[in-house]
């Protein structure tokens, strides 16, 4: 074997690998950059609840949640705070909450939180990451945190709101009879809460009724009006579970076959009907394909968008259609596109996919 297709093989290998793993929580919701506290938490090997000492630097353990209790009754590990360290420093009938991971020594405050939550923090803390929860361990979860957005003490909302964001779509789906429209429909419009519009925009259309679904119709069109993508792809996910596969032909007008959308309000689309597609609720995964495969037809300089989907639902009857649209001179696809596309065939069943993808090299312009 040549070392391009040795490094064909390695660069395309990477890319599925990525596709995957980004595979269980719901894509809408995910954002980047640092773990949540929810994460830290539940990806903690060790956990506690203490209180501030006259040692800056010391904590005095009052509850494990996670690992072994310390020897000593403290921990050692960084805060901010004023300069006098007591327990005073903390507000009343409430404790900090640390955590710690190897292979870090240090313990890491994540905020103050009352000690009444020491149970439920206990189910959180679970040495683990989303990523390998199951179906029920989600709908176990779901039930945990659901009752504890937007919860008065700042931390223990914060962590209930990370660990349902990190939730894929189909287990959200399940929180219906724990949510509150009333209350969804109150988070909307608290502005301070904007940064979580996402996932209660999702929320929204699990939990609503006929006049949230107007509603959400009526910010859809002021949104296609202005070619306007912020939480574009919640609106539409939020709007596809309380109208289900009737909207379908909405969306693929509007915004699969209209060239004047821009790349931004295109991958939000295709990243609600993606949720959908994944789930296989309100809108059926034959339905979206059925998109899908138009979108390739309809936009073959970008048909790469929907190959990780196709993937991943081992759906290789769009292996010909990539195939011929890889080998066709009057298209120039898009970088991320073709990367996509050349995953897709690497992964079929296709003797002949899986050498076409091989001997392409995964540079723009360049052809089998």
């Amino acid at each position: 074997m040549t070392h391009e297709r040795r490094s064909a093989r390695a660069f395309l290998a990477a890319v599925l690998l990525c596709v995957s793993a980004a595979a269980a929580a719901c894509p809408i919701c995910l954002g980047a950059g640092q773990d949540t506290k929810a994460e830290q938490l539940a990806h903690a090997q060790q956990a506690v609840l203490a209180l501030p000492t006259a040692d800056p630097s010391r904590f005095r353990v009052v509850e494990v949640l996670r690992g072994e209790r310390p020897a000593s009754g403290t921990v050692e590990g960084g805060y901010p705070r004023t300069a006098t360290a007591t327990d005073a420093s903390v507000p009343k009938g409430q404790s900090l909450l640390l955590v710690r991971s190897d292979p870090f020594p240090a313990w890491v405050v994540l905020g103050a939180v009352g000690t009444e939550h020491a149970a439920w923090l206990r189910k959180l803390a679970v040495g683990r990451h989303a990523d390998e929860f199951g179906e029920k361990e989600w709908r176990t979860r779901i039930g945990l945190v659901v009752p504890y957005l937007e919860h008065r003490q700042p931390l223990v909302a914060e962590i209930a709101y990370g660990d349902l964001a990190a939730a894929p779509y189909a287990a959200l789906r399940t929180a219906k009879p724990r949510l509150d429209a009333r209350a969804v429909r109150a988070w909307l419009a608290d502005p301070e809460l904007a940064g979580r519009q996402r996932l209660y925009l999702l929320l929204l259309g699990i939990a609503g009724d006929p006049q949230d679904a107007a509603a959400i119709e009526q910010r859809l069109e002021a949104a296609w009006q202005a070619h306007a993508a912020t939480n574009l792809a919640s609106m539409l996910a939020a709007d596809l579970e309380l109208r289900g596969a009737a909207r379908m032909a909405w969306i693929e007008q509007k915004y699969l076959r209209d060239r004047a959308r821009s790349g931004t309000e295109i991958e939000a689309a295709l990243l609600a009907l993606s949720v959908h597609g994944t789930a296989g609720g309100a809108v059926p995964r034959e339905r979206v394909i059925q998109s899908y495969r138009m979108f390739i037809k309809e936009r073959p300089e970008i048909a790469g968008y929907v190959a990780p989907d196709l993937g991943a639902w081992q759906y290789w009857d769009a292996v010909p259609e990539y195939v011929a649209l890889m080998k066709r001179p009057d298209v120039r696809q898009q970088f991320p596109s073709r990367l996509a596309i050349l995953a897709y065939l690497q992964q079929s069943p296709s003797a002949e996919a899986r050498e076409l993808a091989l001997r392409t090299q995964a540079l723009p312009g360049a052809r089998p």
